[in-house]
């Protein structure tokens, strides 16, 4: 039987400092502790790797933590978003083509295989990937080898392969909308990572965590919850796990106020959530610190807002005709 024992590598893994890209790894949780030895395993014989989990729970930062835990990791990681392949091009945008392959093929493309070569290709959203396209990705995975369009012959590529979902692929097998000989390929080992839910444990590191991180981006003073706050976060249920978690912190340094927890604000259609209801405070704090935090970038202050750039628009548009008192 293993030894109960981290290595330290994983020891490394799930105490990341704060600032690290993969910090979303860390935990105390016994199946996130579990997640990181099969990720440690998986990294060593370099298999196929199948990431599942809801939304916002930080697939990818796992994909990214098996990268840098393997031999490749000096080696590039290609990130590809199956749900964004356009169903025409799909096929070179993953092996690339040759010059003239089709009308617009001016030069030659490598895709995204050929382009990871010796490294790693992650398949984030891979269940939306075009049914016809799959017996292709099959053909890949098993013969280590990709066919250009417009080529005449095969090239031989070395590349591990990580995907990633939130969706149920054995039902996706089951209706017919997902291979299941592409499923048993990719799911040679999966990491399930737990919602936030599950995890209750680890939500104070992950509060520290954001909360180190975004008092640095923004230059305020770091926020240090109470007892009573912090019950509160491990009480709340985020539905959008770590990800919602994170926003609701970043949201309360670019306003520079006291996080609010979603289920306490204002739930109105087309409203940016605050604190307060008093609209000339809205628009002194909200739309001047939001732009001052994104260096007047619109759209950038919006999404950190988590309003619709056209509300944006319209808050810019009503703070220009009245303006807030100095």
């Amino acid at each position: 039987m293993a030894s109960a024992q981290l290595s330290p590598s994983i020891e490394s893994l799930l105490a990341t400092p704060p600032d690290a890209p993969d910090s979303w790894v860390l935990g105390s949780n016994p199946r996130i502790t579990q997640i990181a030895r099969h990720a440690e395993k998986a990294a060593e014989v370099q298999c196929t790797v199948l990431v599942t989990g809801e939304t916002g729970t930080g697939k990818e930062v796992w994909a990214r933590a098996l990268h840098r835990l393997s031999h490749r990791r000096d080696k590039p990681l290609v990130p590809v978003n199956c749900a964004a392949l356009t169903p025409t091009l799909a096929e070179s945008q993953l092996f690339g083509h040759e010059k003239g392959a089709f009308t617009g093929a001016a030069g030659q493309s490598l895709g995204v295989f050929r382009a990871a070569q010796d490294g790693v290709v992650f398949l984030d959203e891979v269940g939306e990937m075009p049914m016809e396209l799959q017996p292709k990705l099959l053909r890949v995975l098993q013969e280590s080898e990709v066919t250009p369009v417009g080529a005449a012959r095969p090239e031989r590529i070395n590349v591990q392969v990580i995907a990633a979902t939130n969706r149920d692929l054995e039902r996706e097998v089951s209706e017919g909308r997902f291979r299941e000989d592409l499923y048993y390929r990719l799911n040679m080992v999966e990491l399930h990572v737990p919602p936030l839910r599950d995890r209750i444990e680890d939500i104070p590191a992950f509060v520290r965590y954001f909360s180190q991180r975004f008092a640095s981006r923004y230059g305020r003073d770091l926020w240090v919850p109470s007892e009573q706050e912090l019950r509160e976060f491990c009480e709340y249920s985020w539905p959008g796990n770590i990800r919602q978690l994170g926003h609701v912190i970043e949201q309360s340094y670019v306003l520079d106020c006291e996080p609010v927890l979603p289920n306490r604000r204002a739930s109105q259609p087309d409203a940016v959530a605050l604190p307060f209801t008093d609209l000339t405070k809205l628009r002194e704090v909200a739309v001047k610190q939001a732009l001052r935090a994104t260096q007047g970038h619109k759209g950038q202050a919006a999404k950190l807002l988590g309003v619709h750039p056209n509300t944006m628009t319209r808050l810019l548009a009503q703070l220009d005709k009245n303006p807030p008192l100095q």
